[in-house]
């Protein structure tokens, strides 16, 4: 993401800035891979390390539930049931060393502890629900078909505004970024890019909290969940710049990339990892060259899988659609569209369709989570 400010910071990085009393602010350098990759520095009004207690790591890693990978899977993900904690709605049904995919249906947040992901990137797709997440760099309101960005390390407490929601959570091991090729050598996104930085929302820096306590956390490292207390308020944060910092890009402002004959996935990127890619695919029109098959081509994914979230619309390629499926094509053998769905393609001149695509490039497993919703007669449905 590009530069960004908020509240009180001093003119220059690393030298005294002083409260009202002439005590001096605490600052903290946040940076992911080392000091080699972006950064941001925060201005506490308390040092952020007095911790008063640890307690016990709760083991989180998820549980291979098969060995038969190469199989197209279908999940019914609205089967999912509700759980009222936020952290343990959390079901990872797909993963492998670079990402976890999980559903979660919470019907409250995190009013009574923190969370820090020091493992991974988080984007929290809201498909249900609304509210809002409050962080160490400031506030986030949220609402359907918003992608919430966490990088890892961001201290968050999120909180709903009814109990009926629903997010898929995307983990990365590695840094979430805007793909390289919609970037300039200065890092602004470039005119062919399906959204620009007027899209992004930044978080909005209120008032510091300045209280002690024994302020619960939940910090995830190593697929283990540490319950720590610490004594002062995490959010006494009286200012920030940088390039790290959570954010959110609504799905409805990605700007599709059409043209005359079928266009590649690749249009529909919006997020980039080392290890995976996140796709938008959004109400669009056509194609219109006077012979195109606006459905999708029979395609072999050799070197990753597909996933595909389906969330809301008509999918001119797939029968028995419906909300909070998901997909999973395996790479190494063809899929495509359903039966009559390319000749019922022809002359059709747009689509309302909304889903979320994750492509890995590495082979997923699938959890215990997800085996008990999946439909296993699914890889049949080319037959039909």
């Amino acid at each position: 993401m590009h530069y960004h400010s908020e509240g009180k910071i001093p003119q220059k990085r690393h030298t005294q800035f002083r409260q009202p009393n002439g005590t001096l602010y605490s600052e903290e350098l946040f940076s992911t891979e080392g000091f080699h990759d972006k950064y941001s520095i925060l201005y506490h009004i308390n040092p952020p390390t007095r911790i008063t207690q640890v307690g016990d790591p709760i083991d989180v890693a998820p549980v291979k539930a098969s060995n038969k990978e190469l199989k197209h899977r279908c999940l019914n993900g609205f089967k999912v049931a509700p759980v009222d904690d936020y952290l343990e709605s959390r079901k990872v049904v797909l993963f492998n060393n670079d990402c976890r995919m999980s559903l979660a249906a919470p019907k409250t947040g995190t009013k009574d502890y923190y969370f820090k992901n020091a493992d991974c990137d988080e984007v929290i797709f809201i498909h249900k629900g609304s509210g809002t997440l409050q962080t160490n760099y400031g506030i986030l309101k949220f609402s359907y078909g918003d992608y919430v960005v966490v990088p890892r390390g961001t201290i968050y407490q999120i909180n709903f505004d009814t109990e009926d929601n629903r997010l898929l959570i995307v983990e990365s091991t590695a840094p979430i970024t805007t793909p390289q090729r919609y970037r300039s050598e200065y890092g602004q996104l470039m005119e062919h890019s399906p959204f620009c930085e007027r899209d992004i929302v930044k978080p909005t820096l209120p008032e510091p909290i300045d209280e002690r306590g024994n302020f619960k956390f939940f910090i995830k490292k190593k697929d283990k969940l540490y319950p720590y207390e610490y004594l002062d308020h995490p959010f006494d944060v009286v200012g920030w710049d940088g390039y790290h910092y959570p954010y959110i890009f609504s799905i409805h402002n990605f700007e599709p990339i059409t043209g005359r004959v079928h266009q590649p996935p690749p249009v529909h990127q919006t997020f980039d990892t080392k290890g995976f890619v996140i796709c938008s695919f959004v109400p669009r029109l056509y194609d219109y060259h006077p012979l195109s098959i606006p459905a999708p081509y029979f395609h072999s994914n050799i070197d990753s899988d597909e996933v595909l979230y389906y969330v809301d619309g008509d999918f001119m390629s797939r029968k028995h659609v419906e909300q909070g499926m998901i997909t999973l094509h395996p790479g190494g053998i063809p899929h495509g569209p359903h039966p009559g769905t390319i000749e019922k393609s022809i002359g059709a001149k747009g689509t309302e369709e909304l889903a979320v695509m994750v492509d890995t490039f590495s082979p997923l497993f699938m959890t215990k989570d997800a085996v008990s919703i999946e439909d296993p007669s699914y890889y049949k449905s080319w037959l039909d």
